[in-house]
C-alpha cells in the first residue's frame, strides 16, 4: 500500500507506527529507547510492524543480538544485521539506511547517546528516505538508537525508558516527546504477545 505523504488539503503528514497497545511513534523520525529492556522495546516495534529491519551493532564489543531469543516476539528472518567495525560507523550506517527508504524500521545500538547534529541528519534522513519508499509503495521508514541507562540523545523525537518489573513484567516510561508529557506503563505478557496491564505513575 502506497503511503500518503500529503492529506487533501495538501499539508505534509507524518504516519504512525503502533509500538504496544494505542502507543504509537511517527514514522519519517528518529526516537530513542534507553534502560535494561531497550532491546525488548525495540523487538516489540519490529513485531508490531511489518518488513524488513535493519539492526546496527557496535562489531568490537562480544555482546550479540540472539535472533532465536526473540522468537517469541517478533519474526527473526526479518532481521538484516549489520556490524560497524567503529564507532563513527554507527551513524553512518543508520544515516544510509534510512535515507534508501529500503527498510521501515532502522535500529541501531549506540554506545552513548549522539549530540544534536547527528540527530538532526537522521531526522533528514528519514524523511529524505519516505520520498523513496513512497514510490516503491512501502512504508517510510522510522530510526530508533538504543542507548545505555537513561539516554539523553539531543534533539530525538521521543524517548522511551524500559525495564524489568515484578511478577515477569515490564515498565514503560515516555520520558519526552514533542507533543505528549511523560507517562508510565506496566506491560505483561499475553498469548498475542505483549500488552499493556496499565498505567504506572510513581516514579
Amino acid at each position: 500500500m502506497t503511503t500518503q505523504l500529503l492529506d487533501r488539503h495538501g499539508t505534509r503528514v507524518r504516519p504512525m507506527q503502533r509500538l504496544v497497545g494505542d502507543l504509537t511513534l511517527s514514522r519519517m523520525r528518529v526516537h530513542e529507547f534507553c534502560g535494561p529492556a531497550r532491546r525488548l522495546l525495540a523487538v516489540l516495534l519490529m513485531a508490531a510492524g511489518q518488513g524488513p529491519v535493519v539492526w546496527i551493532h557496535p562489531g568490537w564489543r562480544p555482546e550479540r543480538l540472539y535472533p532465536d531469543g526473540m522468537r517469541d516476539f517478533a519474526e527473526p528472518g526479518r532481521l538484516i544485521l549489520v556490524r560497524a567495525r567503529r564507532p563513527e560507523d554507527l551513524l553512518w550506517s543508520m544515516e544510509e539506511a534510512l535515507r534508501s527508504g529500503a527498510a521501515p524500521l532502522v535500529v541501531a545500538e549506540l554506545p552513548e547517546p549522539p549530540p544534536l547534529t547527528p540527530v538532526r541528519r537522521l531526522h533528514l534522513a528519514a524523511e529524505a528516505g519516505a520520498e523513496t519508499a513512497a514510490a516503491l509503495g512501502a512504508e517510510p521508514p522510522l530510526g530508533v538508537i538504543l542507548t545505555p541507562e537513561t539516554g539523553g540523545a539531543a534533539g530525538i523525537e521521543t524517548r522511551w525508558h524500559c525495564r524489568p518489573w515484578p511478577e515477569g513484567r515490564w515498565r514503560l516510561d515516555r520520558l519526552r516527546a514533542r507533543m505528549e508529557p511523560p507517562a508510565g506503563w506496566i506491560l505483561r505478557r499475553s498469548r498475542s504477545g505483549v500488552e499493556i496491564e496499565g498505567r504506572h505513575t510513581a516514579q
